[in-house]
């Protein structure tokens, strides 16, 4: 059987695979696979000519146009404390409590808001940023809470919904036309990222910000006119099954694959080099993983990225949790002050709004291994630029941090305030392929108080 015939009889799935092993041994295209496992062909026809067929395709998940509203965000740079992390001892401590624990509450820049004493660069921040202290949520468990932070609905084994990073993505647009719209640095396989939305807006994931974007170059031997005769090769063998498949996964795929082609020729792939950056920057953002994820944050939204999200890990603290954190919490302490003053400096942080969350916060209660266990009921979240009103605190725990007392606000609260940030209607609607309807912040009432 011919090559022509093999791809055409495949099915979608085993035709992805091949192509994913054809980039990369044929053409030699490493840098696609950075574009998540769907995001595959998007050089397969060469430049993307006016009228392509993924241009030519209607987008039946999406059967109006997009209004934006007005916007205060450009971009959003989103921290997430992956494991839970304790809320009383970091964002909405409880001076005098037997719940505080050995942690003594610090004053900060703005008047009446306190932290715990394991954030002291970030009390002098404070006059940025805006602490949610009422977040609340119902979800207990770890995959659940991760997920439903992260989406704002509720995890299903029927369907994958897209993360809040991939709506602002897809409603809002690429400010770069070269970069992706959407980064992560440092999270795992498993989390949500475009889900049911079309493979073009699959995340790019880099793994550690040291390491930046890999397999940006033509392997050796392979020259630039060899690599445009197998992309020609690859198109022609590719052109009939779109023409045949006339579907916009199929598009979308291709899409992809050329939107990877195109970084890699591009001058903008410097965005993704820190060591760009002077030693006495990277000294003060750390010299960490968390560190170096947030001056990458930093120099992607100066080119031109939409949203880039960073993680940091092994905030489960059910045992020993006061010694965990004070490991833990420097990185983030200096990491994060470090990306508002930063921000700040360049005249980018009106335009970017800085997200620290986790999934939960922890129990008041400290049990006998000194820990605090998983506490979905109340938590804290920060807020920074983007047109928030810094130098606040919103909402209200009891004396205790155990009950939230004033002005609650649920996950997918949370989530709309940061799509109404960027411009995106709430009430905008987008279908998942089984034609079920869906809305950025699961209909989350967005907090517009905390707006200048």
């Amino acid at each position: 059987m011919s090559l022509r015939k093999t791809i055409r009889g495949a099915d979608h799935g085993s035709r992805r695979t091949f192509l994913a092993g054809m980039a990369q041994s044929l053409l030699g295209v490493g840098a696609a696979a950075t574009f998540g496992p769907s995001g595959l062909a998007r050089a397969l026809n060469g430049p993307v000519p006016t009228g392509s067929l993924f241009d030519e395709l209607q987008d039946p998940q999406d059967p109006k146009p997009i209004v934006l509203g007005p916007a205060t965000a450009k971009h959003v740079i989103y921290l997430f404390m992956s494991g839970g992390m304790s809320h009383i001892d970091t964002l909405d401590p409880k001076p005098g409590a037997a719940t505080n624990g050995p942690n003594t509450p610090i004053d900060t820049r703005a008047d009446g808001v306190l932290l715990g004493s394991y954030l002291p660069k970030l009390a002098q921040q404070m006059d940025k940023c805006c602490i949610v202290s009422s977040m609340s949520s119902t979800q207990g468990a770890h995959a659940q809470a991760s997920y439903l932070m992260r989406t704002s609905y509720e995890l299903r084994g029927t369907i994958e919904h897209p993360s809040t990073g991939a709506w602002v993505h897809r409603m809002a647009g690429r400010l770069n036309e070269t970069l992706p719209g959407h980064v992560i640095i440092g999270g795992g396989a498993d989390i949500p990222a475009a889900g049911f939305f079309p493979a073009s807006y699959q995340p790019v994931p880099l793994g550690t910000a040291e390491d930046g974007l890999q397999n940006c170059e033509l392997p050796r031997g392979v020259s630039e006119k060899r690599f445009n005769r197998r992309l020609e090769m690859l198109g022609k063998l590719d052109r009939q099954f779109a023409e045949t498949h006339r579907q916009l996964s199929v598009g979308s795929y291709s899409q992809a694959y050329r939107d990877a082609v195109k970084l890699m020729r591009s001058s903008d792939l410097v965005a993704f080099d820190i060591d760009q950056e002077p030693d006495s920057l990277r000294e003060a953002y750390g010299e960490n993983r968390f560190g170096a994820g947030c001056l990458l944050a930093r120099r992607l939204v100066e080119h031109g990225v939409r949203y880039v999200e960073v993680f940091s890990g092994g905030w489960d603290t059910h045992s020993d949790n006061f010694d965990r954190l004070a490991d833990l919490t420097p990185a983030i302490d200096q990491g994060l002050s470090a990306l508002l003053a930063d921000l700040d400096a360049r005249g980018l942080l009106q335009d970017t709004l800085v997200v620290l969350a986790s999934e939960f916060g922890r129990t008041p209660d400290i049990d006998e291994d000194q820990g605090r266990n998983h506490y979905p009921k109340a938590f804290s979240t920060l807020l920074a630029g983007g047109g928030v009103r810094g130098g606040q605190r919103y909402g209200k725990t009891d004396k205790e941090g155990r009950e939230v007392v004033s002005d609650p606000v649920s996950i997918p609260d949370f989530n709309a305030t940061i799509a109404h940030a960027c411009g995106l209607p709430t009430d905008h609607i987008l279908y998942s392929p089984s034609g079920r309807p869906f809305r950025v912040g699961n209909k989350g009432m967005p907090v517009t108080e905390i707006f200048a």
